[in-house]
């Protein structure tokens, strides 16, 4: 912070005082920004972005999952997509081939239903990471577009929430 005094004393207060204390202030005002910049997923957060109308059957752990992804880190930065690639995703979840913020977050799914999961590190990749876009203890977020549930899709309409 740059302040420019053009006397000794403003309201009473030396300019040198008051020079400390914008300072001090402006100190506290960057290391406010750095702490929240880099606060962390305490736990697994559920959000539903958008629902289908009717729903026959939820996700269950055994069932074979279809989805569409994009995983970010708490930035922003996109690490990877099933979009781009348009190649859906399949899996068993319960079974433990996916991290466990994917198998806690996507149980209890109707197919058409978009989630965003925010995971700790703890429910992610942890301590290694993986590979060169997610470092050791990154946080995820994740929009996930559940297309079918042992392939059967939901036909109906949806809705954004």
């Amino acid at each position: 912070f740059v302040l420019i005094y053009t006397s000794s004393t403003i309201f009473g207060i030396s300019s040198d005082y008051a020079l400390a204390m914008s300072r001090l202030f402006g100190l506290l005002i960057f290391f406010n920004l750095i702490l929240h910049s880099q606060q962390k997923f305490e736990k697994l957060s559920i959000g539903v972005l958008s629902r289908s109308e009717s729903c026959s059957e939820k996700s269950k752990s055994g069932d074979k999952l279809t989805v569409h992804y994009k995983g970010m880190l708490t930035d922003g930065s996109v690490f990877d997509t099933s979009y781009t690639r348009n190649s859906p995703f399949d899996f068993e979840i319960g079974q433990g081939n996916v991290i466990q913020g994917w198998e806690r977050g996507l149980l209890n799914m109707c197919a058409g239903e978009k989630r965003k999961l925010k995971i700790p590190s703890e429910l992610g990749y942890g301590s290694k990471g993986a590979g060169d876009g997610i470092p050791p203890n990154s946080d995820l977020i994740f929009e996930v577009h559940l297309l079918a549930i042992n392939g059967k899709k939901e036909e109906n309409k949806h809705f954004e929430i």
